[in-house]
This record gives structure tokens, C-alpha cells and sequence, in this order.
């Protein structure tokens, strides 16, 4: 029997739409489990087993996923980027393994679809919740490697990050939170930010912009800095951080 069939006929799920989702979901990630449950159970989040006679959840495979994505980000960067600081390359791996990059990476790959929640956390939101998603991500990092070794495992994470490592590294370990905040405006409010100069200070020589935004309409956070393009993104972050915490 094929191995993939075999891991099927041994599988615990008896959801034929479950086991087809799964089966699409390794497909698009260009992976395939041995064991099928232990990638099922990378999606089971804590809310499940506190709801359900359901005893497993993906805690302790975030733990051990954490791990190994933490090292391969530190490899990548060592090959990549030697030529840096040690300081500087821990600002990068910091940025890289954050919430913000990790949710966006699971997004990317479908696992907002794939999650198994509780009642409660389904009907708060979650998942969209960075926190979920980014925990997910590391779980499968860590099934993967327990399934199929590290040489899989690193390739996976490789190819998922090492755009991610270069972006940062562009924007000098810092998000973009202009970009960020344009995709969240468009996401939730179906509309572009708006920037505004509202005064500049200083000697002719030496400026400081200050720049608020406005997103339908409502005034947000100003921020400033010695040029428009800084003082904009001082007012991203600020918009942002707002608006992530409510949305």
C-alpha cells in the first residue's frame, strides 16, 4: 500500500471533508505527513481540549517548533549575512520570528482555515488572532520535524522565511508599517489611509515634519521625524498599533 494511503487507513480522523482538507493543505505547502494526526493536531488549539473530551492540542509541537525555526533563522543568517554584527543579526532573527511575520506567513498559507477551535475562541475571532496563527505556524514546523527530520523541516522554514529575512533586513529590522497599515485598512475598512502635514518646526536647515493620519474621515495618531517619509511611518505605527488591537 502507498505510504500516504497507509497513514490514512492508520489515522485516528474518520472525517473524510477533514482528511481531504489536509491533504490539500500538504499539497499546497509541498510537504507530506507520514503520520497524518500529527499534522491534524498542529491545528488543535488549547481552547479545544478545555472544551472537548478532546485531550491533545499544538502547545507542546509550538514549543518544539520554536526551536527549530529559531535555528534555521539563525543559519540562514549566518550564511547569508555574515558580514554583519552579532547585535544586528539578533534585531533581524527578533523581527523575523515575531507574530507579525509568522501570522503573515500562516496566513499565507491557508492555516487560518485549518485551525480547530473551541466555540468560544471561533466566535471571538480567532482566527485572525496573530497570536493563534503564529502558535499554529511553529507547530507545524515542530510535526514536521518530529515526521520527517530536520532536512525537511529546515527546507520548509527556509523557503517560508528567507524572503522575510531579506525584506527586514531591506527595512533595516523594522516593519513597513505604512504597508501594514494600508493592507489592514483595506482588509477591514475598505479604504487607503490618508497623511497630512500638520506643521513643520525647526530652523530651515534643520525640519521636523509632523504628519497625522486619517482613515475614513477620523483623525489618528501624529507622528514626526526630520523627513515626511519618516514622520508618515512614526504615524503608521502609531494608527496601526490602535487599529491591531481592535480589529
Amino acid at each position: 500500500m502507498h505510504t500516504n494511503l497507509l497513514s490514512l487507513s492508520k489515522s485516528k480522523i474518520r472525517d473524510p471533508k477533514r482528511l481531504k482538507e489536509l491533504a490539500a493543505f500538504q499539497k499546497a505547502a509541498s510537504f507530506k505527513f507520514k503520520d497524518i494526526d500529527l499534522l491534524n493536531t498542529a491545528f488543535m488549539h488549547r481552547s479545544i481540549s478545555n472544551e472537548t473530551n478532546i485531550r491533545e492540542n499544538n502547545e507542546c509541537l509550538e514549543f518544539l517548533g520554536d526551536s527549530i525555526l529559531g535555528a534555521v533563522c539563525a543559519a540562514l543568517l549566518y550564511k547569508n549575512y555574515s558580514n554583519k554584527a552579532e547585535g544586528d543579526l539578533a534585531k533581524i532573527k527578533s523581527v523575523v520570528v515575531s507574530e507579525d511575520i509568522l501570522s503573515e506567513i500562516a496566513l499565507g498559507l491557508g492555516i487560518d482555515k485549518m485551525l480547530l477551535l473551541g466555540k468560544g475562541e471561533e466566535l471571538s475571532g480567532g482566527r485572525t488572532k496573530k497570536a493563534i496563527l503564529a502558535d499554529a505556524m511553529e507547530a507545524v514546523i515542530g510535526a514536521l520535524y518530529l515526521d520527517s527530520g530536520y532536512k525537511v523541516a529546515f527546507d520548509f522554514v527556509s523557503n517560508c522565511i528567507a524572503p522575510k529575512i531579506d525584506r527586514v533586513t531591506i527595512e533595516n529590522y523594522h516593519r513597513d508599517y505604512k504597508s501594514a497599515l494600508q493592507e489592514l485598512c483595506q482588509r477591514h475598512f475598505h479604504c487607503y489611509p490618508e497623511y497630512y502635514l500638520v506643521k513643520k518646526t525647526g530652523p530651515e536647515h534643520d525640519h521636523i515634519f509632523w504628519m497625522e493620519i486619517r482613515i475614513n474621515g477620523k483623525a489618528y495618531g501624529i507622528g514626526s521625524g526630520r523627513s515626511k517619509k519618516t514622520a508618515e511611518q512614526e504615524a503608521a505605527k502609531i494608527a496601526y498599533s490602535e487599529l491591531d488591537a481592535g480589529c
